[in-house]
């Protein structure tokens, strides 16, 4: 393949041959190609010229990719702590659902051994999640079972204040 330098270096003899030439038709023919050349060696130039920059656009969108995945993983791995966290609370359906939709997204000889990943993930946190949302439900419990005996209490005569009749 010719340089820019090779194809100036022809345009310049098809110039000398354009001097030379005897009729116009060859003269045509000697222009066509001195233009051709001149052409040729303006682009491998302009190549030339913006290789650099080429490649320090593809490294820059390389880098641009990686913040961007970067914060995508971020993203998800939010995403999918917040739905463990409510893993309990949602329906079955809904968790079942998700179980499949997140064991389809790996390779497909894979998906055997990552439901089996996850179905063990889900299963050792799931006492984490009840027990959180037990005690939570305790605590409701609690309240209303203290509010019911206050309420009770006041119903049988509950305490009487100092110099007030029973």
């Amino acid at each position: 393949m010719f340089r820019s330098q090779q194809h100036r270096e022809k345009a310049a003899a098809y110039g000398e041959l354009i001097k030379r030439s005897s009729g116009q038709g060859e003269s045509d023919k000697f222009q066509k190609l001195r233009d051709r050349h001149s052409a040729l060696a303006d682009n491998e130039q302009g190549l030339a010229d913006n290789y650099d920059s080429a490649v320090n656009a593809a490294e820059q969108d390389r880098a641009r990719g990686l913040v961007l995945a970067a914060e995508e993983e971020h993203v998800l791995r939010c995403l999918g702590a917040a739905i463990i966290m409510q893993w309990s609370a949602l329906p079955k359906a809904m968790q079942r659902e998700i179980f499949d939709t997140a064991a389809s997204v790996g390779e497909l000889l894979e998906t055997a051994a990552l439901r089996g990943q996850i179905a063990r993930f889900l299963h050792k946190h799931k006492n984490d999640a009840g027990r959180k949302k037990a005690s939570t439900e305790d605590a409701h419990r609690d309240a209303k079972s203290r509010a019911a005996a206050l309420s009770r209490w006041d119903d049988e005569g509950g305490a009487v204040p100092d110099g007030l009749p029973r």
